[in-house]
């Protein structure tokens, strides 16, 4: 081994403890005056790092906010997973509505932060690895829900993967549209689950 050289074990001990910083620190600084109030620079002085080794990590404020929010994501829809899995003896769409309402939560817990998120994933570019992590939990989301449609109910998979599509637009809108932002988390969820209902019940019309 060279002279200064760090051992590859504490390497990447090393390299996993500056990542934790930056995102111990950008999540702080996200949450207390929003993406668009937070420097890149404010979060390196916060997780004591070079403005240089947080670019080694996220090149840009956008790829700080996605890192920080896909760890959130992630979180919600395991816990509305659990609770899905919790409601599955009731009918649709109350499972549905059981899966994405920490996911709503997660989106609308700091409005500014979940606004910009969603709009990174949907017009970023998707083979940036941070954005590319998203959109898996998108369609991670989106398959449990295409799941829960085809449980008990005469929706076959090539439908339910159809009104999965329908309503993770239903919560795209709901939970972002500016005219939307004055309501509830319950409010925001009794109109997501009136719009589901309304899918399901013309569907079953069709059919």
């Amino acid at each position: 081994m060279g002279r200064g050289q760090m051992p590859t074990g504490r390497r990447e001990r090393a390299k996993k403890e500056k990542i934790e910083r930056i995102m111990t620190a950008a999540r702080e600084l996200f949450a207390e005056h929003g993406v668009n109030g937070v420097t890149t620079q404010q979060v390196a002085e916060r997780a004591d790092v070079a403005i240089g080794t947080l670019y080694l990590y996220a090149s840009t404020k956008a790829e700080l906010l996605i890192m920080v929010q896909n760890d959130k994501f992630a979180d919600a829809i395991d816990e509305g997973l659990a609770a899905a899995n919790a409601a599955l003896g009731q009918a649709l769409p109350e499972p549905v509505v059981a899966l994405i309402r920490p996911v709503v939560a997660c989106i609308r817990e700091q409005t500014e932060n979940g606004r910009t998120y969603l709009h990174e994933l949907v017009f970023g570019d998707p083979d940036e690895p941070y954005r590319r992590a998203g959109l898996a939990l998108s369609a991670r989301l989106e398959d449990a829900v295409t799941g829960l449609l085809t449980r008990g109910e005469s929706i076959d998979a090539a439908d339910a993967a159809t009104l999965a599509r329908v309503v993770t637009a239903i919560i795209h809108i709901s939970t972002t549209a500016t005219v939307y932002l004055h309501r509830s988390d319950d409010a925001v969820l009794a109109d997501i689950r009136d719009q589901i209902d309304a899918a399901l019940t013309a569907r079953h019309r069709a059919a």
